[in-house]
C-alpha cells in the first residue's frame, strides 16, 4: 500500500491548530457524507487516527499535531497510486490554508 506523508509547519498555538483541524474534519464529514462512508477518527491527545471509504476504496491514516508541525500520513490503495501527487498537494494546500 503506497503511503503519503505530508508535514506542514505553522506558527499559531498548538491548541488552536488542533481545534482548526478537528473543525475541518467535522465540516468534511458533513460536506462529503454522500460519497464517503464510515469516516472515523480517534484522538489520543494531539495524535489521531482516521479511516473511511469512498467509491469502494478504503483509506486510513494518522494525524499528529506537534507544537509547530502537523503531519498527515495516509495509506492509499494501490489503485489510487496514480493520484498520489495530487492527493499530497491537496493535503498540503488544505493544511497550509487552515493553519495560516
Amino acid at each position: 500500500m503506497p503511503n503519503i506523508n505530508v508535514s506542514v509547519s505553522y506558527q499559531i498555538p498548538q491548541n488552536e491548530a488542533f481545534t482548526r483541524i478537528q473543525t475541518r474534519i467535522a465540516q468534511m464529514k458533513a460536506q462529503y457524507s454522500n460519497t464517503v462512508s464510515d469516516l472515523r477518527e480517534n484522538w489520543s491527545g494531539y495524535d489521531g487516527t482516521f479511516s473511511g471509504s469512498a467509491r469502494g476504496l478504503s483509506v486510513s491514516g494518522r494525524i499528529v499535531v506537534d507544537p509547530s508541525v502537523v503531519t498527515v500520513e495516509v495509506g492509499l490503495p494501490f489503485i489510487a497510486f496514480a493520484y498520489k501527487g495530487q492527493i499530497e498537494e491537496g493535503i498540503r494546500n488544505e493544511l497550509t490554508t487552515l493553519l495560516a
